[in-house]
């Protein structure tokens, strides 16, 4: 695996972590809000903590698309799981969550998982990924050949 894929899985883990966070953070700070006050529920955007979080949120997509296009889902959901581990410990420290033995036992569980995936293949054997470029060019000559 290449350096720039190592970088989206990063980006993956870092950005749904930084973005979770603060989403968190801006929630709490508007108090409770009912899906039955969709107004309110807008209005939240506005907050500078849940509109960055959000923005963090569709960076994390946009790399988490990057990653399935060329790796496995059972590859790309199991490695950027250490995202769990980081805000686990943020909500610890930051938002003095109480976490319980039992919920660590559980985030180590998940650290040991993301070691075992990390060191399987990528993608299936014998499973080829086409290039977006390749897909656009085939779907270009299918329809002129039609």
């Amino acid at each position: 695996m290449t350096f720039r894929k190592y970088l989206v899985l990063a980006g993956i883990t870092v950005f749904s972590t930084a973005g979770d966070s603060l989403l968190a953070r801006g929630m709490k700070d508007l108090g409770s809000v009912s899906l039955h006050n969709f107004s309110g529920l807008l209005l939240s955007i506005l907050n500078p903590f849940v509109a960055t979080g959000i923005l963090l949120l569709l960076a994390f997509f946009s790399c988490y698309m990057s990653a399935l296009s060329w790796a496995d889902l059972t590859y790309v959901l199991p490695a950027t799981s250490l995202g769990y581990v980081l805000v686990a410990l943020i909500a610890h420290f930051s938002f003095h969550e109480e976490i319980s033995p039992t919920r660590w036992l559980g985030i180590a569980l998940i650290a040991a998982g993301v070691g075992f995936v990390a060191v399987g293949p990528s993608v299936t054997p014998g499973r080829q990924h086409q290039d977006s470029r390749d897909v656009g060019r085939d779907t270009v000559s299918q329809e002129v050949n039609s």
